[in-house]
């Protein structure tokens, strides 16, 4: 009886497959068919703060002493950035943030969908396996991952970026409501539908522009690696003047010498006496005071 039964399993599962080419075909996975995806690989951008008293000449741009020891060009490039969420920052909240922005030379808009999750003990391990589980994996290749390592803290980020042309020149955005529209219609599926269906798009609808505001960001060389210098002229607290945000920053995919690298540029601007020993905020800053 017992071997008659192992055969009439067999035939019925023989059967499925057949008639619906697999048993995953059919609503049920095979165990041996049942892989998760890989955690995604991240690259990594570090950046420091520094003393905007100390690195800034008079008109805003760097010292001498800066541009030479950073090697900076001597012509930045203006870029007219603003991000937009509701009052109440609901999308800032879960960690996502939505930014637009043109670069004086660019013939395009930048559609940036940012995801945030913060890295607990230097454990990004962690931070990408929790992403994986929310759908941010090596599988997706819309969104670029990366590890924003500052001065005390990293910060594991999922970007989705998206161009439009445009015939507008310079470091210029479209009106507020034409720059919300773009925005919506853009809009990747992971936000759009982040932990409830539309929730995202939603929110995005109810948002407004927090900016804008234009920042210069220099490029430079140290010890072989291309880095930026960028001034953030951004609204103070009591809002009725600027407070210029420095920040100093450089890329690199490789993890294995990314430390190394973080080091040897801390120590320096420590030893020429502008870092700022502190993490940079901007993005919060500009979505709070604007």
């Amino acid at each position: 009886m017992l071997r008659k039964w192992k055969k009439l399993t067999l035939s019925f599962m023989l059967s499925i497959v057949t008639a619906g080419g697999g048993l995953a075909g059919q609503g049920i996975l095979l165990p041996e068919r049942v892989s998760a995806a890989a955690n995604a690989v991240p690259a990594y951008e570090v950046k420091f703060l520094a003393d905007p008293d100390l690195v800034l000449n008079g008109s805003g741009s760097p010292r001498n002493e800066v541009m030479d020891t950073l090697d900076l060009n001597s012509t930045p490039q203006a870029i007219r950035v603003e991000y937009f969420d509701t009052d109440t920052l609901e999308l800032n909240s879960k960690g996502w943030d939505v930014r637009l922005r043109k670069k004086e030379n660019k013939s395009d808009y930048e559609l940036t969908y940012k995801k945030r999750y913060p890295v607990v003990n230097g454990n990004i391990q962690a931070a990408l396996t929790l992403a994986n589980q929310e759908g941010f994996d090596a599988s997706d290749d819309n969104y670029e991952a990366e590890v924003d390592w500052g001065y005390g803290k990293q910060t594991l980020s999922f970007s989705n970026t998206k161009k439009v042309s445009t015939k507008a020149t310079g470091a210029v955005l479209p009106a507020e409501e034409d720059a919300l529209k773009l925005l919506l219609d853009k809009l990747p599926g992971k936000l759009k539908n982040w932990s409830v269906s539309n929730w995202g798009k939603q929110k995005l609808a109810a948002s407004r522009a927090h900016g804008p505001l234009t920042f210069e960001r220099y490029t430079g060389t140290w010890n072989n690696q291309e880095i930026t210098f960028e001034v953030w002229p951004v609204r103070d607290e009591a809002g009725s003047g600027i407070q210029n945000i420095v920040e100093i920053s450089f890329k690199t995919a490789d993890s294995t010498s990314v430390t190394g690298l973080r080091t040897g540029l801390m120590s320096l601007l420590n030893a020429e006496g502008w870092l700022l020993p502190a993490d940079g905020l901007k993005t919060q800053l500009i979505l709070e005071r604007y």
